[in-house]
């Protein structure tokens, strides 16, 4: 279960702007990884502030919040009492094999580490193995891509009907879903569909958990001097600095560009660059004699094997 916001910035409930930004500011200063490097700990308490303060600073979100808790996320549909993307339809999240239906209706499970977004009390499914005999239960496999996993998307499924037919309606996919993902959606005749997402490989990004791995083509001089390079995350455009003597397979952390994070999915995880230098494919006089000269000075001052 996540920590109570308020409690997380040590201030009341009953907290102005004005207090909410003074402890913000304060504790940001006490966490902030530059000054701690190294400390996991810190780094976390630094991710845990800034997802409090993102929420209890904005006053749309802090009046969701205190009505809903760590559900103000899906403050709409509760409020307007499961309603889904069609009429009668309700969206839950479920990561791994259903329970009892019973089970079922309360909630998002798996998804959010077995906490209801509808409050203390709320019963969500365990992990059970399906029963046979459901003719009412239905998985539907739906494939995205990782962007679309990153900041939810829209498909347009075809779901059975109990006359045998079927129907074509549309249905959302959260963020952070992953392979094996099960989206719960009861549908208002009692049939209850579970959309079994699979993700497509991406060219560029590979996913483990909440984290992403990439690699980073480096200039050649940058690499070995220190540069700059840009680079295009899922959240958008990076001015990375490069560190002097990145060799090949150096690897660059970018705090907060990974993907949503399924128990709190206003914060990501994060994203880790493999440097993989890009040597030049011709060379001008004055670069190869330069590259000439560095290489007399390295046996000279023996640093060449």
């Amino acid at each position: 279960m996540a920590r109570d916001y308020y409690e997380v910035l040590g201030v009341p409930r009953s907290a102005d702007e004005k207090e909410i930004r003074s402890a913000f500011r304060k504790m940001a200063r006490q966490y902030h990884p530059d000054l701690n490097p190294g400390d996991e700990s810190a780094e976390r308490k630094f991710k845990e502030i800034n997802e409090a303060n993102e929420v209890l600073s904005d006053p749309d979100k802090r009046v969701k919040y205190n009505r809903h808790g760590d559900n103000w996320m899906h403050a709409d549909r509760i409020e307007a009492q499961g309603g889904g993307f069609r009429q009668g339809t309700r969206v839950e999240y479920g990561f791994g094999d259903v329970g009892d239906l019973d089970d079922l209706l309360g909630g998002f499970g798996d998804a959010f580490g077995g906490a209801s977004p509808y409050g203390a009390g709320t019963r969500t499914h365990t992990r059970r193995r399906s029963r046979p005999g459901r003719a009412n239960h239905h998985d539907v496999p739906v494939t995205i891509t990782l962007e679309e996993a990153f900041r939810g998307t829209k498909r347009m499924v075809n779901v059975p009907t109990k006359d045998g037919g079927t129907r074509r309606i549309e249905v959302s996919i959260p963020a952070a879903v992953d392979n094996g993902s099960r989206v719960h959606i009861s549908l208002d005749d009692g049939i209850q569909i579970f959309l079994v997402v699979s993700l497509s490989p991406h060219t560029r990004f590979r996913r483990e958990g909440d984290d992403l791995y990439a690699d980073i083509a480096v200039p050649f001089e940058d690499a070995l001097l220190g540069g700059e390079v840009e680079f295009t995350s899922l959240k958008g455009r990076l001015a990375l600095k490069v560190p002097s003597a990145s060799g090949d397979g150096r690897r660059i952390r970018i705090q907060g560009h990974g993907m949503p994070m399924r128990e709190s999915p206003s914060a990501n995880g994060d994203l880790y660059l493999t440097v993989k230098p890009q040597m030049p494919t011709s060379l001008s006089d004055d670069e190869r004699a330069s590259l000439e000269e560095f290489k007399r000075l390295r046996i000279a001052n023996g640093k060449r094997s």
